[in-house]
């Protein structure tokens, strides 16, 4: 009697500490479940206002820039089908907004959705790439640019997502897919810092091209590079990150979710007079800032 008292005794202790560990799992599995609901709330909101801002701003600056493409204006093709990309990841959006019972309708826009990324970026470097060929090779980009050399580039760039992930389409194995499309994604960078600073140094030597001209390409090119530097990398070296982390997930998740309304900015830049207004403004604001100042002063002066 006395043997099987003290093994019923030491089953209810351990019975008892079975039980208050997984309270205690419980509990924290509940913490970290408001907390999901609490992240979850805050991208449906910022995604929800991304479409309602994004969508009709898009579709006014792809129309605007369609008017621009001429046979001597050939650069807003390529942010024509930047902001087309952009379209499809707001197209996206409104699906995970929307949360569509069928798995593969949400598996199938997932892929389209990383193809339009994929494309998004590599139109940054067409983008980056037209532009540093103005200042750097001015002559040469004025007999060889063409309407149908930029469709030619643009049908290759959106044949390239598709054919990259239909080759990986049979490939199970995560990690590998997943460092495979962060190198992918990574490798613009080093491309975009070359033509920025391909084209300060050009700036000199570029005699026929106007000074205003000269303003805009650079505004531009600052601007394709802070996009891809902010928005993008955040996402793209997450993905070498194994092992999972919420707040970095979703952090670099909305500053993804971030870029078509980035990208609009662009359609601003290209264009003519932008960006001299811009610095216009900025300079106004110094004079006046100096005025105020030199008033205090003066003000100031003449108190006995």
């Amino acid at each position: 009697m006395e043997g099987y008292y003290n093994n019923s005794t030491s089953q209810n202790q351990s019975y008892d500490y079975t039980t208050s560990g997984y309270q205690n799992y419980s509990n924290i599995n509940n913490e970290l479940t408001d907390v999901h609901k609490k992240v979850n709330f805050i991208i449906y909101v910022a995604v929800c206002i991304i479409i309602a801002f994004g969508l009709p701003l898009t579709l006014t600056a792809i129309y605007a820039l369609y008017s621009m493409v001429r046979s001597d204006h050939v650069a807003p093709i390529y942010v024509i089908n930047l902001l087309i990309s952009d379209l499809i990841q707001l197209c996206y959006m409104i699906i995970q907004v929307a949360k569509p019972d069928d798995w593969n309708i949400e598996e199938i826009s997932y892929y389209i959705y990383l193809s339009a990324v994929f494309a998004s970026v590599y139109f940054m470097v067409c983008v980056s790439l037209e532009r540093y060929l103005v200042i750097a090779h001015p002559l040469w980009y004025r007999y060889r640019r063409t309407i149908k050399t930029s469709v030619v580039v643009c049908v290759l760039v959106w044949t390239l997502p598709l054919a990259y992930f239909l080759t990986l389409y049979f490939w199970h194995d995560y990690v590998p897919r997943r460092i495979i499309f962060a190198i992918v994604l990574l490798l613009p960078f080093p491309l975009l810092i070359f033509f920025l600073v391909g084209t300060l140094r050009a700036l000199s030597a570029a005699m026929s091209v106007h000074s205003d001209e000269k303003r805009q390409i650079v505004g531009i090119l600052v601007l394709v590079l802070l996009i891809y530097t902010l928005l993008f990398l955040p996402q793209i070296l997450g993905f070498f990150v194994l092992r999972y982390d919420t707040t970095l997930s979703t952090m670099s998740v909305l500053f993804l979710k971030l870029s078509p309304l980035a990208d609009l900015v662009l359609y601003v830049f290209m264009r003519k007079g932008a960006t001299d207004k811009l610095l216009a403004s900025l300079c106004c604001c110094r004079i006046d800032s100096k005025d105020i100042s030199s008033f205090f002063s003066k003000y100031r002066g003449q108190q006995p």
